[in-house]
């Protein structure tokens, strides 16, 4: 590359004021003055999220395209159309206690980067994608990482515009209607990108502790996703005795203990979480009726993730026997682990190190719109710091000069893989 081109760098504080001005849009705010944001996929506070950076994408003059089940696409193109785009990006919607960095960073950096070539007239070979994807965080319609599975063809569109609502059992398909963002593009996409790289925020601690500024994303792990419906029967707290109680909330609290014990015993990359608990009648003098919950198991390795979901299974029937309750249960979702691209992950580590960045290669622990991305292109990411390893909190943060590093490299990733020639 040029000299001059090497030299080139994002402008921090104008990708600093559009975290700012997104991060306004569903704000929250915490006891000790904490912001960060609740934009529930499709709900208004998303669609009027949307509409702010599809704005910023149109005043640059970029291509602006929506597909069918709502992802969109911002192209800046390139000297030669024929070749197939660079594409990055990532999402908007967040979970109901989310922050302002987690997703949103991969998007407008790549909106940045865009502004950058097009500020310094630079216009690369190949063209440059930036996209945001529907429901990333399945907070609202499961599974998470919807919309980049239909793009790639993972979920048949018909059967994700049926997805029902956790929150109000709206049909996503009305309320992407509802909200104005059912696109024309066809899904499964009829082309994909050259390759996507994705910068997001690390949401864990690793690089924090270890005093590393870019993290290198060889890979995400496996998901699996349960929701377990535990049925027992209602009876009065005070004149039922223990022992013919049939208790659905003790089943629940002993599958959560499991869930805990089950990680310590298979060690290494496992994680497993009961993050969701939903009990009825939820009276004090009642013993419940019925207890919905979730369990989120997680593991680099497919093999170990299976032991974990088989050990769980077997768990579950035993103790649903012992206290002669009825179990349902129904996958939310199951993804295996992932492996990027190796040529892709050397590029971001090159990247970052001409840059003068420590690095470190690392898994995701979460879930991710490139996941997806891989099955039909090479696919890679680049972590930033998390301060004190928090996401999915309203305090998650990431300092400026991380968020700066991390859109640099992002921005000689692209043109490393957009090409100058």
């Amino acid at each position: 590359m040029p000299t001059a081109v090497d030299d080139l760098r994002i402008d921090g504080s104008r990708l600093h004021r559009r975290i700012e001005a997104l991060g306004l849009i569903g704000a929250v705010h915490g006891p000790n003055g904490e912001r960060g944001c609740a934009r529930l996929a499709l709900t208004d506070a998303d669609r009027d999220a949307r509409d702010l950076v599809v704005t910023w994408m149109r005043d640059l003059g970029l291509t602006v395209e929506i597909d069918r089940i709502g992802n969109v696409f911002a192209t800046l193109p390139g000297t030669e159309p024929e070749l197939a785009p660079v594409m990055t990006g990532s999402h908007i919607d967040t979970v109901a206690t989310g922050g302002r960095f987690d997703g949103n960073l991969g998007v407008l950096a790549g909106l940045e980067v865009l502004e950058t070539l097009i500020t310094n007239g630079i216009t690369p070979r190949r063209g440059v994608t930036v996209a945001f994807f529907t429901d990333e965080e399945g907070a609202r319609f499961a599974p998470d990482m919807l919309g980049s599975l239909v793009y790639v063809g993972g979920l048949a569109l018909e059967d994700a515009l049926d997805i029902r609502a956790a929150d109000d059992d709206a049909r996503l398909g009305d309320e992407l209607d509802r909200i104005g963002y059912s696109g024309a593009l066809p899904v499964p996409a009829v082309s994909f990108p050259h390759s996507y790289v994705e910068l997001h925020i690390e949401q864990g601690p690793i690089l924090e502790d270890a005093g590393i500024e870019i993290g290198v994303v060889e890979g995400v792990q496996g998901i699996s996703w349960t929701e377990l419906t535990i049925s027992g029967r209602s009876a009065h707290a005070g004149t039922t005795p223990m022992h013919l109680r049939r208790d659905p909330l003790l089943v629940a609290a002993r599958i959560a203990g499991f869930v805990r014990d089950l990680t310590g015993e298979l060690g290494g990359d496992q994680v497993g979480t009961v993050g969701r608990l939903d009990v009825h009648p939820n009276l004090v003098n009642v013993v419940a009726a019925t207890v919905t919950m979730t369990v989120d198991v997680r593991n680099t390795d497919e093999s170990l993730l299976q032991d974990a979901e088989r050990r769980l299974a077997e768990f579950v029937a035993t103790v649903a026997d012992e206290e002669q309750v009825d179990v349902r249960s129904r996958t939310l979702a199951r993804f295996e682990p992932v492996e990027f691209d190796p040529a892709m992950v050397d590029v971001v580590e090159l990247a970052a190190r001409r840059l003068g960045h420590s690095t470190r290669r690392m898994p995701s622990g979460a879930g991710h719109d490139a996941q997806m991305l891989a099955r039909v292109c090479p696919s890679a990411m680049i972590f930033t710091p998390s301060v004190d390893g928090l996401s999915h909190n309203i305090a998650e943060y990431t300092a400026p000069d991380d968020v700066e590093a991390g859109a640099n490299v992002l921005l000689h990733v692209l043109l490393e893989r957009a090409g100058l020639g």
